[in-house]
């Protein structure tokens, strides 16, 4: 690592002296190359550069990108009817309402127990079925565990392979990055376990009973539960709102090969038109689930200062900033607020 960035090397060294921190990594790219790659933490034989771990709403945007690929390649239209491509979907929302979160359902409408994250056709069937909790492209819900299902299905009713797998043929394994949907026995072995950094953690991130994010986050039960989390369960499902396993790198990788127009180390998967229509905002306005006003890109949130990614519950949180021309991401196995990410970002803007 040049000299010039060891502010964030000590920032994050003392993210784990100080004990927020017990496992995690973080990789930046800056001008086209990787600067920073660095991990910390775990038990014997502890994080390797190689560990997997879950990133939540991370994946967000890793799950839109598949569909978008589709986009690129003339096979979807953004504003066709997502029934035109799934029949018998009841909303009447258009893809790019679906990409964007303002579809209309934000949560499950049945409510089902945790092993149904591996019952991939019956959470769609359910989504199909719904009734949207308000009128498609007019108000902003985060769609914080049904997107990667609505995005997911239409990839594989266009497609024929599920989000995950075509995840693996098309972005992942082109592009190099280390990331996947429903893992495989052997990828299940480098997972970090993640842990609470309070016991409170889950009853906060779910917030009022009865409340739009406590039915959005709770259905199917067990997502904020770290023995569900860190079980083969979890790790083999496809759930692509929130169980994205990857490295900090690859999350990196992604976000470097979007900043660059779509073409990563000579290999196109998406034109620059594309990209820069995906990283705009389509939506700018209150969003119902979490509270305070949000700009929707097709898949990101979209900043003030005009960078473009996301952070899942936790901790973990990735983006591009095309302003300073940096791609940054850190994972954690540390369920706890983004606090550990906001002093680093500090840390790197002082260097830059």
């Amino acid at each position: 690592m040049h000299p010039r960035f060891t502010p964030v090397r000590d920032c994050f060294h003392d993210l784990f002296s100080s004990g927020r921190e017990t496992g995690a990594a973080l990789a930046v790219w800056y001008d086209g190359h990787p600067i920073i790659d660095l991990v910390g933490g775990g038990a014997d034989p502890g994080w390797r550069p190689d560990t997997l771990v879950n990133v939540y709403s991370v994946g967000k945007p890793v799950a839109a990108a598949c569909l978008l690929a589709l986009v690129d390649r003339g096979l979807v239209e953004l504003d066709s009817p997502v029934a035109a491509y799934w029949p018998g979907f009841r909303t009447p929302a258009t893809v790019r309402q679906v990409l964007s979160h303002t579809a209309g359902l934000p949560a499950f409408p049945v409510a089902r127990p945790a092993a149904a994250v591996a019952d991939w056709s019956l959470l769609c069937a359910d989504l199909a079925a719904a009734t949207p909790e308000w009128e498609p492209g007019t108000v902003a819900g985060e769609h914080a565990w049904t997107y990667g299902h609505l995005v997911g299905e239409l990839v594989r009713r266009v497609d024929g392979r599920s989000v995950g797998r075509f995840l693996a043929d098309e972005i992942a394994g082109p592009w190099q990055l280390d990331l996947a949907f429903g893992l495989a026995a052997t990828d299940r072995r480098r997972c970090a376990d993640v842990s609470y950094g309070d016991p409170g953690w889950p009853v906060r991130m779910l917030g009022a009973p009865g409340s739009l994010r406590a039915r959005a986050l709770g259905n199917p039960s067990g997502g904020l539960d770290v023995a569900v989390v860190n079980s083969p369960l979890w790790r083999g499902a496809e759930v692509p709102a929130v169980n994205l396993h990857a490295t900090a790198s690859g999350l990196a990788r992604f976000y470097a090969g979007l900043l660059a127009g779509g073409t990563l180390d000579g290999v196109r998967l998406f034109g620059a038109d594309l990209v820069a229509e995906a990283t705009r905002a389509q939506y700018d306005g209150p969003d119902l689930l979490l509270e305070r006003r949000t700009r929707w890109t097709l898949g990101m949130q979209w900043e003030e200062d005009g960078s473009w990614g996301m952070g899942g519950i936790g901790g973990s949180s990735a983006w591009a900033d095309p302003g300073r021309g940096y791609a940054f991401a850190y994972v954690t196995a540390r369920l706890a607020d983004h606090d550990r990410v906001e002093e680093l970002v500090e840390a790197l803007h002082s260097c830059l």
